[in-house]
């Protein structure tokens, strides 16, 4: 069969593949934390579940340990990390797998180490918060399993 421009498959055909880990936290009270992309990022001003690139070398888990520590200050341990879900999207200039976790346990608070802004949201608001087309969709994965 053919494919056309408007066919996600072969219009990702050209783009590199960007991997990304990415975290439900989720606190006692059933709350998701969300993070504001700053001012200067791309994206900025939407919302987005924690995380951050893959580097070389890493894998999902342990690029999600070492963004937490430098993002929000806090410590994970690989064992916490449920594997959940994934988006596959493709932006413009790349195409993004994102795998998401669940995690429930972690040491410390979490706080803004990197100019972003935290909030913490109970699973029936989050379609409240503007996020990236990629993250969209694991909302409502997330939902149904909390």
């Amino acid at each position: 069969m053919p494919t056309t421009e408007a066919d996600p498959v072969s219009a990702c055909g050209d783009l590199p593949v960007v991997l990304v880990s990415a975290v439900a936290l989720v606190d006692g009270d059933g709350r998701v934390l969300l993070s504001k992309r700053p001012e200067g990022k791309s994206m900025a001003g939407l919302w987005e579940f924690p995380g951050g690139k893959v580097k070389d070398g890493e894998t999902p888990e342990q690029a999600l340990i070492r963004e937490l520590a430098e993002e929000l200050d806090i410590d994970v341990a690989g064992n916490c990390l449920a594997p959940l879900t994934f988006a596959s999207h493709a932006y413009e200039e790349f195409h993004l797998l994102m795998p998401l976790f669940l995690c429930r346990v972690w040491k410390g608070t979490p706080r803004p180490c990197e100019g972003q802004e935290l909030t913490w949201v109970h699973p029936n608001r989050l379609r409240d918060y503007a996020m990236p087309p990629a993250d969209e969709p694991l909302v409502a994965i997330l939902c149904d399993f909390l």
